[in-house]
């Protein structure tokens, strides 16, 4: 049944395209007779996912993300949105394969997703691709490795940003394999926030550094 024009769904988006219709391949056939509804930019309405995920191709820019998944993160869905968001060429996820795609409200069909079994396999595309690979973790203050403030330097043009698990953050191997770790100040009492929340900041902080304002919307 379709929504009244009234319903807040209906008014996302755009309806279908007045006749005659343009002449672009990248367009679909069925979102120009049925109206585009997605959660997309205006650039984007009506343009087929693959024109979709070509574009964006051509326009990603030079940082990867990472996250590791032992225990099925519920927060990779957000970071997954993050990483399309801030124009990610890749998402890689370490360890399980299976992760929860609710909370990417459908991006993943636009965003590279990679599966690495071990931290190890990571590091070594990172590795094989020029990518620094830098850690987003507040450590303790008496780890050895240590960790410097997000904001203290701008962040690596070609780099992999790698989050730890919800709670337990890092694991030890991953540590290990950085290049270099930055944290995120925190000024209340806690003392940390999520993986979906830190790469938000973390991708807008390597976009302030790098990356020119979006042209057109």
């Amino acid at each position: 049944m379709s929504l009244p024009e009234t319903s807040p769904a209906a008014s996302v988006g755009v309806g279908p395209h007045p006749l005659p219709w343009p002449e672009d391949p990248r367009l679909d056939p069925e979102l120009l007779a049925d109206g585009d509804r997605r959660n997309v930019v205006d650039r984007y309405r009506y343009w087929s996912v693959d024109a979709i995920v070509d574009d964006l191709d051509g326009r990603g820019h030079d940082f990867h993300v990472a996250i590791e998944n032992w225990r099925h993160d519920l927060n990779i869905g957000t970071v997954v949105r993050n990483a399309n968001a801030f124009g990610a060429r890749t998402v890689h996820i370490v360890g399980r394969r299976r992760w929860n795609r609710r909370g990417a409200m459908v991006t993943d069909r636009y965003v590279h997703i990679e599966h690495h079994d071990t931290v190890e396999l990571l590091l070594a595309r990172s590795r094989s691709e020029g990518l620094s690979v830098v850690g987003i973790d507040n450590l303790a203050d008496d780890h050895p490795s240590g960790s410097a403030a997000l904001e203290s330097r701008p962040l690596p043009r070609r780099c992999v940003l790698l989050f730890g698990q919800e709670g337990s953050g890092l694991s030890d191997a991953a540590i290990a394999g950085c290049d270099e770790v930055r944290e995120i100040p925190m000024y209340g009492s806690t003392r940390s926030i999520n993986a979906g929340v830190a790469s938000g900041i973390a991708m807008h902080a390597w976009v302030r550094a790098h990356a020119a304002a979006p042209s057109g919307s």
